[in-house]
């Protein structure tokens, strides 16, 4: 995203207010107002596009290997756009293994589809603490042995439903047996 001289000024002032704050003229806050909109048009209009670019590159998926060539620009210029490739588009480029340029796309798509997976368990391991230990779960005994002989607290009994379980005949009812066809004299003379 580029920003005019205009809109540089705009956000320059923007900036030392918000390091300095002052009441702003009217002028000043109006300008803010329309570089925020604009701002936010923007970024409407990159996730717009990139949902398109991605819709297209299905399309050309779906329609392999006829597509190749498009299918290959498209899943190229994803990748410039931050596209991280899926399960999807491995398979895709190892069925097209053959050709050099798919080759290379795929050993790329590998590399950042690995790069990806490696973010997200980092981040999923950080989140849930970095001791892999604490992360356990606690293992519970199983029924037998001393516990088996110590006396149980009854249950209560679950209470019973507003409408009655089916019996299997109801879900399941008997097949009818096919009725056989008449012997062929009974056919003629009728």
């Amino acid at each position: 995203m580029a920003f005019s001289a205009d809109e540089l000024r705009v956000l320059r002032r923007a900036l030392a207010n918000a390091l300095h704050p002052a009441p702003l003229p009217d002028e000043d806050v109006r300008d803010a107002l329309r570089l925020a909109d604009s701002l936010d048009e923007a970024v409407r209009e990159a996730s717009r596009m990139r949902a398109f670019l991605l819709a297209d590159l299905v399309r050309y998926r779906e329609s392999l290997p006829g597509s190749l060539t498009g299918y290959l620009e498209r899943l190229e210029e994803a990748l410039t756009g931050g596209y991280d490739p899926g399960a999807d588009d491995l398979a895709a480029l190892r069925a097209l293994r053959a050709n050099p340029a798919a080759g290379r796309l795929l050993d790329r798509c590998q590399a950042l589809a690995e790069r990806s997976v490696r973010s997200r368990l980092a981040r999923v391991s950080q989140a849930t603490g970095s001791a892999p230990a604490a992360s356990r779960a606690r293992l519970l005994a199983l029924p037998g042995g001393r516990a088996a002989q110590e006396p149980r607290p009854k249950q209560p009994a679950p209470a019973p439903s507003e409408r009655p379980v089916p019996k299997p005949s109801e879900v399941f009812p008997p097949r009818r047996r096919p009725v056989p066809p008449p012997p062929p004299e009974e056919r003629a003379a009728g």
